[in-house]
């Protein structure tokens, strides 16, 4: 005897199969392997992702809850599923500096700090003509683990390291001339 099924029940297959497929593309969404977010000029390190809401700890320790609905829409740079980082650095030597010695101290600084990566080769060059300095663009690689350490001790070792070669680290200034003007007498 061959079973026969309702028209109703067939509604019921058919919405429990469309609920399913929902909930399945639901948690792909929901369980999506994502470690540091920068989302609306927020920054951390995701701690949860909910149905409603996603849960981050900032670098200074605040934790910051974002409705789903903005996280979703959002374009997400992702920090940490990465094998390595680029580190931008600008540096500005005055204008009757030597360039080419200020690149060769540079170079031999980044290059002396062993969590620079050899491959890609980090990258000296001349970028602009600023208005107090000839500015430099230092570019090294490193582990994304490492990004802030080499950024913060290259800036310091650079710094003192064009000083003692006899490079000079400008500063904006700006020269006012006074001039006295003539007694106009009538």
């Amino acid at each position: 005897m061959a079973a026969t099924i309702k028209p109703n029940s067939l509604k019921l297959v058919r919405f429990a199969v469309a609920s399913n497929e929902v909930r399945e593309r639901s948690l792909k969404r929901v369980n999506r392997p994502i470690k540091s977010a920068d989302l609306k000029n927020t920054t951390g390190v995701i701690k949860e992702v909910g149905i409603f809401t996603t849960t981050l700890s900032t670098p200074d320790n605040v934790k910051v809850i974002i409705p789903n609905s903005q996280v979703y829409g959002a374009t997400i740079s992702n920090y940490t599923d990465i094998e390595r980082r680029r580190v931008d650095m600008v540096v500005g030597i005055g204008y009757g500096d030597d360039i080419g010695k200020a690149i060769e101290v540079i170079t031999r600084v980044v290059k002396a700090d062993q969590r620079v990566l050899a491959d890609p080769e980090p990258q000296v060059a001349v970028c602009e003509m600023g208005d107090s300095s000839v500015n430099l663009v230092v570019r090294p690689w490193c582990m994304p683990a490492d990004y802030w350490g080499v950024k913060f001790e290259l800036t310091r070792r650079m710094k003192e390291e064009l000083e003692a070669n006899g490079c000079s680290i400008p500063f904006p200034q700006r020269d006012v001339h006074l001039h006295q003007a003539g007694d106009t007498a009538a």
